[in-house]
C-alpha cells in the first residue's frame, strides 16, 4: 500500500510540474488579453479570468468522460486558440507593423471596455481548461486504482491526484500572469510570441481530437506517445526562446534606456 501511495505522490509532483508549464501559457494569455486595459481594471480584468479558468477545470473535473470522448469539444477548442494565436501572427507579421497592430488592440480594447475582455479571456480559459484536463488524466489513467471509491467518473485517487495538479496550477497562474504584464512592458515582442504558443497548444488540440477513435486520423495512443511529447515541447521551447532573443525586445530596451 505504501508503493501505492508513493507512486501517486510521484506522478502528482510529475503533474504540478506539467501544470505550471500549461498555466504559464494560460497566465500569458490572461496578460496579453488584459494588457491594453487601465490599470485598475487590468488586475481586477485578470482576477476574473483566474475565477473563470477556476470555475471551468472544477467544472471540466466532472465532466471527463464527456470531453475525453466528445471530439467536437475538442475541436472547438482547438479551432479557438488557433483563431486567436494566428490572427494575432498574421496581423503582426503579414499586415500592418507591429505598433500598429497593438494601437488597434488598444483601440479595440477601449471600445469594447471591461467586459468584453474578460468574456474574451473566459473563452480562452475554457479552452486551455480543456487542454489541462486531458493532459492531466492522460497521467492519471496511468496509475493503478486506489482503495478510494470512485469520484466524477473515475477512481477515487485519480480523480483527486487531478483536482490537487489543478489547483496548483491555477496557483502558479495567479503569479505568472502579474509577472507576465510586467515583463510584456519591458519586451512588447513577446505578444507575438504569446499569440504564437497560444496556436501551437491549438495544434496539441487538434492533433488529440484527430487521434480520437472516432475520427482516428492519426493513431490513438499517438498525442501520449514520448515522440508526440518531446516535438510539442521542443517546439515550445523554441518559440519561447525565439521570442525572448528577438531583435525587437532588445531595440526597444535600448530606446527606454536612451
Amino acid at each position: 500500500m505504501d508503493s501505492l501511495w508513493l507512486e501517486y505522490a510521484w506522478a502528482l509532483l510529475i503533474l504540478i510540474g506539467l501544470e505550471g508549464l500549461l498555466s504559464a501559457d494560460n497566465a500569458l494569455v490572461l496578460a496579453v488579453i488584459a494588457k491594453h486595459l487601465p490599470e485598475d481594471q487590468k488586475k481586477k480584468a485578470i482576477n476574473y479570468g483566474i475565477l473563470m479558468a477556476f470555475v471551468f477545470r472544477f467544472a471540466a473535473l466532472f465532466a471527463i468522460s464527456f470531453i475525453a470522448n466528445v471530439w467536437q469539444i475538442q475541436a472547438i477548442g482547438a479551432a479557438y486558440l488557433l483563431y486567436l494565436g494566428l490572427k494575432h501572427i498574421i496581423q503582426a507579421r503579414f499586415g500592418k507593423k507591429n505598433e500598429d497592430v497593438h494601437e488597434d488592440v488598444k483601440k479595440d480594447a477601449a471600445g469594447k471596455a471591461f467586459w468584453p475582455t474578460v468574456g474574451k479571456i473566459g473563452l480562452a480559459d475554457l479552452a486551455f481548461a480543456i487542454d489541462s484536463i486531458l493532459a492531466a488524466v492522460a497521467l492519471a489513467l496511468g496509475l493503478p486504482d486506489s482503495p478510494l471509491r470512485d469520484f466524477g467518473g473515475m477512481d477515487g485517487g485519480k480523480f483527486l491526484i487531478v483536482l490537487l495538479g489543478g489547483i496548483a496550477g491555477l496557483v502558479l497562474i495567479k503569479f505568472a500572469a502579474t509577472w507576465f504584464v510586467k515583463l510584456l512592458g519591458e519586451r512588447p515582442a513577446l505578444e507575438t510570441t504569446a499569440y504564437a504558443i497560444v496556436a501551437w497548444v491549438g495544434v496539441k488540440l487538434a492533433v488529440i481530437t484527430l487521434a480520437h477513435e472516432d475520427i482516428a486520423a492519426l493513431d490513438h495512443e499517438f498525442p501520449h506517445s514520448t515522440t508526440w511529447t518531446l516535438i510539442f515541447y521542443g517546439v515550445l521551447i523554441a518559440i519561447a526562446l525565439v521570442g525572448w532573443f528577438t531583435p525587437s525586445n532588445k531595440k526597444q530596451v535600448q530606446v527606454d534606456t536612451n
